[in-house]
């Protein structure tokens, strides 16, 4: 087990609804393949006094903030005042956290959000996990498909370890910024308190409470 690369090393697992969803996993892209089935299995045990079903599969706390032109389709999980403003596309298997703000032509698919999530402007975010109160600068995009269509690979220190999926996004640690206009490549992992500069184009593992200023420029905060 490579250590600082973990769910656990990661995530702060009370900060979402999902947390039962990485029982018996290591690593946070152990889960992607699995997360339609688990908004299914969890929304089917929801609050009805908190939450609307609304269409098929799509679970809306009542306390959420949906803009009329958002589209929505399930199975999605939108949490306890969340924001999902104009023209955000929600293409299912999204689980949304509790005071997750998803912004203008925003585009989600086979994703978690934490609690507090910010991705509010022009973002894609696909078969991904994003931490607790962590931030897409606007106009960040995160690439979830090789250019040669092979399987993802994550590659730390010398290590490869194989995912077996062609569609890994990037896993984001708790209160990770990330600058506006940047490319998180497939397999991108950032641990938690990190920073990324503007404009990057990141691939691999950026450790935790570090200031990304390219890739061969890592700094460890103070």
């Amino acid at each position: 087990m490579l250590k600082k690369i973990t769910i656990n090393d990661l995530y702060d697992l009370s900060q979402t609804i999902a947390k039962d969803i990485f029982k018996g996993s290591t690593y946070p892209w152990e889960v992607l393949p699995k997360i339609g089935d688990f908004i299914i299995e969890l929304g089917n045990t929801l609050n009805k006094d908190e939450y609307n079903l609304v269409g098929d599969n799509v679970w809306i706390a009542k306390s959420a903030k949906i803009a009329p032109t958002a589209f929505i389709a399930g199975p999605t999980i939108i949490g306890k005042n969340a924001e999902i403003r104009h023209c955000a596309f929600i293409r299912g298997k999204a689980i949304v956290g509790e005071n997750t703000v998803v912004g203008n032509s925003t585009e989600l698919k086979n994703v978690i959000l934490f609690n507090n999530v910010q991705v509010p402007h022009y973002n894609y975010v696909g078969d991904s996990i994003l931490g607790y109160k962590s931030h897409l600068g606007a106009g960040s995009i995160i690439s979830n498909v090789k250019s040669d269509k092979k399987l993802v690979v994550i590659k730390y220190l010398d290590e490869k370890i194989e995912t077996n999926l062609k569609k890994v996004g990037a896993m984001i640690g708790d209160n990770v910024e990330v600058g506006c206009g940047s490319v998180l490549n497939p397999g991108t992992i950032i641990g938690k308190n990190s920073n990324i500069y503007p404009l990057s184009s990141v691939r691999g593992v950026v450790p935790e409470n570090s200031i990304y200023k390219n890739q061969n420029e890592i700094i460890q905060k103070y």
